[in-house]
Parts: structure tokens; C-alpha cells; sequence
């Protein structure tokens, strides 16, 4: 039985007292062993909206703005609906062999290693931790636009709305970096799910005041802007104009940032594995992630849409730092306020099994060794409990937030990143691992009928991916143009 990446707990217990069987479970114990499960439809849904409502909302209008009023909703719905139908493949996966009695699966990886086995588990491993990687490199690049954002909302409503209010992110950067090593040093995931609950709320307050705010916008208008084909010709975005050769570009990248405002089937089966039963896990998570993605999707459609209604081919990448909104200047700072204190949660959520894989495979094949396995209690003043300090743990996750950081000052762009994040998780970790369990667990013939719609699904999906990676690339190679490394300002 296999430890969850995520900091999972194996609980210890006496085993003369309410022995669990293998199949039936008892009163305080599960079926596994470990103690009862207590989560329900509504707790399994909140954890995904939670993980799903990201910074990758406030891309959503940009998105929307490339691709215009027939694609771009349509492909908001198509993600949804794709996400929606391997979600729950992948929840059926949950336990190996029989979906209600089966071997329980506490990770993704571990689902993958009992379902395909071999070189795929090596290859899932290296694309999910390389994801986490990104997502933390994505997070501090939005988190330092946003406090630039702060800093130039204030100085343009002291200045006017036409000063240049130049700011260098580097500084947000380092900050946001110190905060994050000082957070690194909790030990295991479970210990975080406060930071987690308030990187919630702050996730929809954030997109309420954006959404608020588009709705405002149209309003002041007086009528809905862009057009059905997206950004026109011609454009001129930033300090370029946009050609037919960029406009094919940024629809692709548009994609990546719509793959990866839905992407969460990384923690699908951590989620999973808190629910309670009877009834059966996977159909529990089944209506879970139903109402969920409905939820989210309804959120999503309207922050897309009243953002392009509001801005049309000028929607910014952000729409909270782009500076669509100007006033009121107060509003702006406490949404953005928001979304630093979301991603400092964020970041810590997606991190901590990176963390956690780590430092245990470190112990595993070095455990006599005291720099990674010993523990140092250090009494905190004012407070009755100790802190447990772990010199490698101290080392280690540093040396981390420090490389994310820097990286981050190398390749300051939000829209790119995410679209290439977008792109290279989308696949593989929400289609083609939950597709190809599934045909292993419910032995579905190959070259079947349904064998056939579920390759024909998977190989349409790759081609997306492979076509928003390719959009989100070439936007780098744009914005690396007129960069210059560590000076980068807005």
C-alpha cells in the first residue's frame, strides 16, 4: 500500500480493537485500514471549485478575445464538457478492479501504477511534478503583477490615469518568494488546510470583482463590444500590431489559458479519497465534479464574456492588472490584494506534494541519514507547542522557492506561461492517463466501438494541446524580443 504523495496519513491503531476486514470496514475504520472517511458531494465539490477558480480566471477575456463571440464560448463549453467526461473515467479509477470493492488508490500516480504499470507511471510522475514546477513559476509571476498592479492603481489615481507609473516586478518577486519559504516550512499538506480555506474565499472574491466590474463596464458603454471572429488584424496590443500570423498564434495560446483555467485532474483522486461510503466513491465524485464543473463554467462563461463585451480586442491578458478598470482605484487594490493572498495559498497546495515526493524518496534511500530524517524541536516563544524543524526540509524546499523565483525574473509573462502550463498538463494528466485506465479497468475491447470514440477523443485533444503549446511558445519568442532579463517593468 502505497503513501500519498500529498502527505497522506496512514493512521496507527491497535490492531486487537475494531480490526478492520479487508472488505466490510467497522465503525472507526475504513476498509483500508485507515479512519473513517467523512467527506460528502458538497465537501468533494467545494475542494474542486477551490482548486479549479484560479488566477487562470482572470485570463479567460483575453482568451475569449482571440478567438471571439462563436469560438470562444464554444470552447469554453468544450473544455467543460471534456473535463466533465474523463473526470469521471478517471473517478472510476479510483479503486482497482471493481469500482465499488477494489484496492483503493490514494494518488494519481498510484491509480496509474496499479491501472497501466511500468514506464507510464515514470512518465505521468515526471509530467505532474514538471506541471507543479510551472504552476509555482506561474504563481509568483502573478502574484508580483498583481502588487505592481496595486502600486500603479494608487499612483495613477494620485497622477492620472495618463502617467507612466512605471514598476519593476523583480522586488514583488523576491517578496512574494521570502513569504513563500517562510509557508514552505509546514511540514505536510495536512497541516496547510487553513491557508487553503482562505485562498478559497479570496479566489471568489477576486473573480466577483472582476466579474462586477465587466458587468459595470458594458453598462458604461452602452453596448457590447467585439466581434464573432476575435481580435482583428491590425490591432495594436502593447507596442505591436497584430498580423495574420500572430492572430493564428494567440488563438492557440487562447486555448492553452482555457485548458488550464480548468485543469485540476491532478488531485482528482486526493479529493476522492476523502469521501465517504456507501454509497460508492465514484459515483459520489461522478455528481461532485457534475456540479462543480457546471458551477464553474457558468462562472467562467461570465467572466469571459462581460470581460470581451467590456474591452473587446483590447482585453487584457489580466483583468484585474491590465488596467481595462481604472476606478474605483480602492475596489482594484482589494481585489488584487485577493489574489496575492489566493496564490500564497495556491502555491503551498500544489507544492506540497513536490514537497512531499521528494523528502520521502530522499528518506527512502537515504535513511540512516540524519540531515534528511531528523527532527529539531525548537520552542516558539509565547506559544505551548514546538516547532519541528528538519535541516534538509529547510535546505531543500528554499533552494526551490529561490529557482521558481528566479525563473520567474527571467520569463515575467503571465499569458504565456499559463498557456503553455495549460498545454502541456491538458493532456496527458486530464485525457489520455483517465482515458487509458479506464479502458484497462473495465477491460474494454480494443478496436471496439468505444475503444475507437475514446482513442478518436484523445487523439482530438492532443492536437489542441499540441497547438496551444505551440501558440503559447511562439508568444514567448514575441515577448522575448523586446525583453531584457531582471529589468522587466510595466
Amino acid at each position: 500500500m502505497s503513501e500519498s504523495a500529498a502527505g497522506t496519513r496512514h493512521q496507527v491503531f491497535d490492531v486487537s480493537v475494531n480490526m478492520p476486514s479487508q472488505t466490510g470496514g467497522s465503525k472507526c475504520y475504513d476498509d483500508d485500514g485507515r479512519l473513517k472517511r467523512t467527506g460528502t458531494v458538497w465537501t468533494a465539490s467545494a475542494h474542486i471549485i477551490t482548486a479549479v477558480i484560479g488566477s487562470g480566471v482572470l485570463s479567460l477575456a483575453w482568451a475569449t478575445a482571440q478567438l471571439g463571440w462563436v469560438a470562444g464560448p464554444t470552447m469554453l463549453f468544450l473544455f467543460s464538457f471534456v473535463t466533465y467526461y474523463t473526470s469521471s473515467l478517471l473517478a472510476t479509477c479510483y479503486r482497482t478492479g471493481d469500482p465499488d470493492t477494489g484496492k483503493r488508490n490514494y494518488t494519481y500516480m498510484d491509480a496509474v501504477r496499479a491501472n497501466l504499470g511500468g514506464f507510464q507511471v515514470k512518465v505521468c510522475g515526471a509530467i505532474q511534478y514538471m506541471n507543479l514546477f510551472g504552476v509555482a513559476i506561474g504563481y509568483t509571476i502573478a502574484a508580483s503583477i498583481s502588487l505592481m498592479a496595486i502600486e500603479r492603481s494608487n499612483c495613477f489615481h494620485s497622477k492620472g490615469d495618463n502617467s507612466p507609473c512605471r514598476v519593476s516586478s523583480n522586488p514583488y518577486m523576491i517578496a512574494f518568494g521570502v513569504v513563500e519559504i517562510v509557508f514552505s516550512q509546514i511540514p505536510d499538506f495536512d497541516q496547510i488546510s487553513w491557508l487553503s480555506m482562505l485562498a478559497a474565499v479570496m479566489s471568489f472574491t477576486y473573480s466577483s470583482i472582476g466579474l462586477g466590474l465587466g458587468v459595470a463596464k458594458v453598462a458604461e458603454n452602452g453596448k457590447i463590444r467585439g466581434s464573432m471572429t476575435g481580435i482583428s488584424i491590425g490591432t495594436v496590443t502593447g507596442t505591436t500590431r497584430v498580423t495574420e500570423t500572430q492572430k493564428i498564434w494567440r488563438s492557440f495560446q487562447a486555448l492553452g489559458a482555457i485548458a488550464f483555467a480548468y485543469s485540476y485532474s491532478l488531485i482528482l483522486i486526493e479529493i476522492q479519497d476523502t469521501i465517504k461510503s456507501p454509497p460508492s466513491e465514484h459515483k459520489t465524485m461522478k455528481k461532485a465534479t457534475l456540479l462543480s464543473v457546471i458551477v464553474t463554467t457558468i462562472f467562467y462563461m461570465f467572466c469571459g464574456c462581460f470581460g470581451y463585451a467590456a474591452f473587446g480586442d483590447l482585453s487584457p491578458g489580466n483583468l484585474l492588472t491590465g488596467f481595462g478598470f481604472f476606478n474605483p482605484y480602492w475596489l482594484l487594490d482589494i481585489a488584487n490584494a485577493a489574489i496575492v493572498i489566493h496564490l500564497i495559498g495556491a502555491y503551498q497546495v500544489y507544492c506540497q506534494p513536490l514537497f512531499a515526493f521528494v523528502e520521502k524518496t530522499s528518506a527512502h534511500y537515504f535513511p540512516n541519514s540524519k540531515f534528511i530524517t531528523k527532527e529539531i524541536s525548537i520552542p516558539i516563544p509565547g506559544f505551548n507547542r514546538l516547532l519541528k524543524l528538519n535541516l534538509f526540509r529547510l535546505v531543500w524546499r528554499t533552494i526551490f522557492v529561490i529557482v521558481t523565483t528566479v525563473i520567474s525574473m527571467l520569463m515575467p509573462f503571465f499569458n504565456d506561461v499559463v498557456g503553455i502550463l495549460g498545454a502541456f498538463g491538458f493532456w496527458p494528466l486530464t485525457v489520455y492517463f483517465p482515458v487509458e485506465m479506464y479502458i484497462v479497468q473495465m477491460r474494454i475491447p480494443k478496436w471496439s466501438p468505444r475503444w475507437i470514440c475514446l482513442q478518436i477523443l484523445s487523439m482530438a485533444c492532443l492536437i489542441i494541446s499540441i497547438a496551444a503549446g505551440v501558440g503559447s511558445f511562439a508568444g514567448v519568442v514575441t515577448d522575448l524580443k523586446v525583453y531584457k532579463p531582471f529589468k522587466t517593468s510595466y
